[in-house]
This record gives C-alpha cells, structure tokens and sequence, in this order.
C-alpha cells in the first residue's frame, strides 16, 4: 500500500470515529520506526491496549504487514513501546462487543494483547483482516506430513 501508517490510522480514525484513540501521529512513527526492508503495511487501526473500558491514555497503533502485527506507542515524556506479533506466535482472536465500544483480545503463545475502546462497527473489519491474515500466514508454518 503507498500510504503512510500516519495516513491509513487517520482513514481508520475517520472512518470509526468513536473509537477512543489519542497522539496517532506519534504512535505511527514508532510502528515506522520498526518496519523491516520488505515489509508492506497492509491494514491499520488504532486502539487502547488494556482491558479496561475506563483507561483511555493506552493509546496504540496496531499495523498488520505482510510478515507480523506490529504494536506501537509513543510515551508522552520520553521513550516508546513496541511489541511485534509473528504468525508463528498467534494462537486465537476474541472478539466481544459492549454497549458502546467493542474489544479485540489477540491470544498468543506468550501473552494476551487486550485492545479496547474500538467503535463496535470496526470490529468486523479488525477481526476479517487480522483472521484472513494469520490463516494464510499460518500456512507456511506448517510441517508437511511425512
């Protein structure tokens, strides 16, 4: 895709606008920062990284590439937090829907990854590209039987 991460999260914040998100300029150039020679940002949104409806300062951006998902967040004073999810290492997604905002719950084999205060409407979209994603990235990953 020729657009930035800074452009494809602002679509996103455009297009969901209830979704809870702050400094996306910021959070886009860490995700930038990491990207790999080779690698394609294929889809981006923005979300807190918690599991608390209530905490609205989590900020992330979350990229998926043509080689992993890549989490990123600017801290406010100095530093950032970066966190890169390789296909090999996904095990399930869950979604669930509130009232309001919704949450997407990346399980993978070290941790969970909880992103919330996500518009209910971008869920479907979130969930079709992460699950399309890691069911043709898994592939190569499997052992040919013997």
């Amino acid at each position: 895709m020729d657009k930035s991460v800074y452009e494809q999260a602002l679509m996103f914040k455009k297009k969901f606008p209830m979704t809870i998100a702050w400094r996306i300029k910021e959070h886009s150039k860490i995700i930038e920062k990491h990207l790999n020679p080779g690698e394609e940002v294929k889809f981006v949104f923005a979300a807190q990284k918690n599991d608390n409806p209530f905490d609205i300062i989590t900020t992330y951006v979350i990229a998926l590439t043509n080689k992993r998902i890549l989490l990123g967040q600017k801290r406010l004073l100095f530093g950032y937090l970066f966190t890169a999810i390789t296909p090999d290492m996904f095990n399930d997604l869950t979604v669930s829907m509130g009232l309001i905002w919704g949450k997407i719950n990346i399980d993978t084999v070290k941790e969970q990854v909880h992103l919330s205060n996500i518009q209910r409407e971008a869920l479907n979209e979130i969930e079709t590209a992460i699950t399309e994603y890691m069911m043709t990235e898994k592939q190569k990953y499997r052992t040919p039987k013997a």
